[in-house]
């Protein structure tokens, strides 16, 4: 007698178990999606190049970073992950025009690339002192600000 080949059939717990591991991989794949969106961007809406600062409390202390440059309608992404503050501090400049959206804040810039600890003694310590904008985030995992010639219209949450 020949032995013949039998597919196995599969089991209910079986076919249910493939059906368990496929759902929980999508699943799982969604929440990567969406936790790889949460981020701090801004959005430039001007004709204009911009030039972005950004200040944030860390472990270390405070911590300004800067300079993005956001071309005319693009975004660029200033922090990649959840965010980890409540408050963000942002300062632009116009590269064109020489506009400004700033606020009370007081914090260090300098003239190039830089991250800087401290908001204390800026000057002292060879650097610019510039007024940023607080954005409150409400402790959202992600941020947007939009840059624009239109006053009230800079900032939503994502």
């Amino acid at each position: 007698m020949l032995n013949r080949y039998k597919p196995h059939s599969p089991s209910w717990s079986g076919l249910v178990s493939r059906i368990g591991l496929f759902l929980g991989l999508s699943l799982a794949s969604l929440f990567l999606a969406n936790s790889a969106h949460a981020e701090f961007r801004v959005c430039n809406s001007t004709p204009n190049l911009v030039g972005v600062a950004i200040g944030y409390r860390a472990t270390s202390g405070w911590v300004t970073e800067g300079w993005w440059q956001v071309p005319a309608t693009t975004c660029a992404t200033l922090i990649e992950g959840e965010l980890q503050s409540r408050y963000y501090y942002l300062y632009a400049e116009d590269a064109a025009r020489g506009g400004r959206w700033a606020g009370d804040v007081k914090m260090c810039v300098a003239e190039n690339e830089f991250k800087i600890t401290g908001v204390q003694d800026c000057f002292a310590r060879g650097y610019q002192q510039m007024g940023f904008k607080e954005y409150d985030t409400g402790r959202q995992g992600s941020w947007m600000v939009q840059l624009s010639d239109t006053p009230g219209t800079q900032e939503s949450q994502n």
